[in-house]
């Protein structure tokens, strides 16, 4: 446990210090970690030391594998987490309430844009609300902290990410699970595949801080059960990264039929082949539940008036109040 600060000795520490530590842990490496954060590798080091010589104790052990923390930096892990955890909710509370005075709001999504999606029902949102402007933001996987996640975004779409009660959720739709693979993957030619059939392949691999079952649900684990799980050793944080590696290697993913049906368009090299038999995404709409922002409840109303998306509303149109209108719709 690290020595208890005397009630006389001032740690100036800085904020970013915190984050730093946060993600070296997470990484498990100074480099991977560098990257990440997008500074350069010295002056992460540099940070770290600082850190520790502030705290006037070691948190990581360096090794030639990477870093790992000790006794006292498993301790101060819990905290250093919260505290950046609770500092990035109230910076990113205090940009939507910027934002509501502004009349923007951040929607966030995972792999399709929204824009690309439901073209003909975000048309008709901003026609029917010409004093808001939705800004589009692209997240990474979703993280076992939903709430943390979405952070700093007023709501977002994608396939439903871990329970949280931070968030409500709004179901959209349900949507198969399509197989990405390369061309020269042996199963490129098929035209169709069951969960037998893909079960035993390797599959492209996820970043450790992407939510253990999210990510394991685009490797099939609802379907494998204690079977082992093959994948490649990439980290993959967002889809970008995702296609990235299944230009180069000999792997497959899962992924919903709307990313299938754009993916093959702008990657030549990658097929889409439908997947009959395994359990569908849900497609759901999150936001904060503690985060009061009119202009996203206007969004979220519009949607459930869309109803599953075969009439949109017209300008004029009335907004059904919560429960009026439709389960599903298409985001």
């Amino acid at each position: 446990m690290p020595p208890s600060a005397s009630p006389h000795v001032t740690m100036n520490f800085k904020r970013g210090h915190l984050l730093y530590f946060v993600t070296v842990a997470d990484e498990g490496q100074i480099t991977r970690a560098a990257r990440r954060l997008q500074i350069a590798q010295p002056a992460l080091s540099r940070a770290i030391a600082q850190l520790e010589s502030d705290l006037g104790f070691k948190l990581l052990e360096r090794h030639a594998r990477g870093v790992t923390l000790t006794a006292a930096g498993e301790a101060f892990l819990v905290k250093a987490r919260a505290a950046v955890s609770a500092w990035s909710d109230a910076l990113a509370t205090a940009q939507s309430m910027a934002r509501v005075r502004r009349g923007t709001i951040e929607f966030g999504f995972v792999g399709v844009p929204p824009g690309l999606d439901s073209p003909a029902l975000l048309e008709t949102f901003g026609q029917v609300n010409p004093e808001i402007d939705v800004c589009y933001r692209e997240l990474a996987f979703p993280s076992a902290h939903t709430s943390s996640w979405i952070g700093d975004v007023d709501l977002a779409v994608c396939h439903r990410p871990p329970a949280d009660p931070g968030v409500w959720v709004h179901v959209l739709r349900s949507e198969p699970r399509v197989v990405l693979a390369p061309k020269r993957h042996s199963l490129a030619h098929s035209r169709e595949l069951s969960v037998a059939d893909v079960l035993d392949e390797t599959f492209i691999g996820l970043h450790p801080s992407v939510d253990a079952a999210w990510a394991g649900f685009w490797s099939l684990d609802d379907h494998r059960g204690e079977g082992p799980q093959r994948l490649t050793t990439d980290r993959a944080v967002n889809p970008h990264e995702v296609l990235a590696a299944l230009a180069v290697r000999d792997a497959i993913t899962t992924v919903p039929a709307a990313v299938a049906r754009l993916v093959p368009d702008f990657l030549t090299g990658v097929v889409a082949i439908p997947l009959r038999d395994a359990h569908a995404a849900t497609v759901v709409l999150v936001g904060h539940e503690d985060r009061a922002n009119p202009l996203a409840e206007t969004l979220l109303q519009f949607v459930r008036a869309a109803g599953d998306g075969d009439r949109v509303p017209s300008p004029g149109d009335r907004v059904p109040a919560d429960g009026e209108g439709c389960a599903q719709a298409g985001v």
